[in-house]
């Protein structure tokens, strides 16, 4: 399972982050990160998805969303056992007896 969470998490980190450094024409004179590169790339992703290139980067958003929720709801089913362990344990912990007057 820690395989597919650092294969799900690594592509994202990396898109996002080249994302947010691209979008912010924060370049650090790499054209990779240059905001000409972000848009060229948007615009061959519209191309392609013939979509409005400004709208690919909120589909691309929604899509991670909803593979995060998928993924995160896998990981929870395979741990179903240990996470009602906890919820049961805090439940005791919250349920301390009054001490009678």
């Amino acid at each position: 399972m820690r395989y597919l969470l650092l294969f799900w998490a690594l592509p994202l980190s990396t898109f996002w982050g080249w994302y947010g450094l691209s979008y912010n024409d924060m370049s650090f004179g790499f054209m990779f990160l240059s905001r000409p590169m972000h848009d060229l790339v948007f615009q061959i992703y519209g191309a392609m998805l013939n979509l409005d290139a400004a709208s690919v980067p909120g589909l691309l958003a929604k899509a991670c969303i909803i593979d995060t929720a998928l993924i995160l709801a896998i990981f929870a089913f395979r741990r179903r056992r240990q996470i009602t362990g906890w919820l049961q344990a805090r439940r005791d912990q919250k349920r301390v007896p009054t001490p009678s007057a």
